[in-house]
This record gives C-alpha cells, structure tokens and sequence, in this order.
C-alpha cells in the first residue's frame, strides 16, 4: 500500500502493519471524540511515527496513487476530523 503523509511524501507499506496502525488509529478518534488534545498529539505523532518506520520512503519525483493519506504531524484536531470517515483515518 502507498501512504501519503501530507507535507511529507509517500512510503510504501506492507498491508500487514495495518492491524498495528489500526490500534493507533482507534486511539486517536477515542481521543478526539473525547477532545483530548494533549492526547491527539501523542498518538498522531506516534501513528506518524510508525508509518515511517515500518514503510520505505518513495523518491521525492515519484508520485502514485495513495492507497491512504494521512495528516501532517502539525494538522489541528479540527483538520483531522474533517479528514475522518467511520472507521477513522485508518479503513478497516
């Protein structure tokens, strides 16, 4: 799966890290239904973070479709709510 981080680039990612990511992607609606800003910023970052480290950077020029995109790490709670479908960021 290619992933976008937004104002990043894109990575490409094994399909079976979704599950981990999934955990971290729960976390973070909990706490942005639940308006924990403090919270949002640890798991966005910590989501993030995984992303880069589980996936292999894509070069700057290369440019496919995006399988998921997710957020810049300073995106606002508000940013990513609007980027929310039913199942979080993350489908599954």
């Amino acid at each position: 799966m290619i992933v976008r981080i937004m104002g990043e680039g894109q990575v490409t990612l094994d399909d079976s890290h979704v599950v981990e990511l999934n955990k971290l992607d729960d976390e973070l609606l909990e706490e942005m239904e639940s308006g924990d800003e403090e919270g949002f910023r640890r798991t966005l970052g910590a989501l993030l973070d995984s992303v880069r480290r589980l996936g292999t950077p894509l070069p700057d020029d290369a440019l496919e479709p995006s399988g998921l995109i997710l957020p810049a790490p300073d995106a606002t709670l508000d940013e990513v709510r609007e980027m929310l479908s039913d199942d979080g960021l993350i489908p599954g």
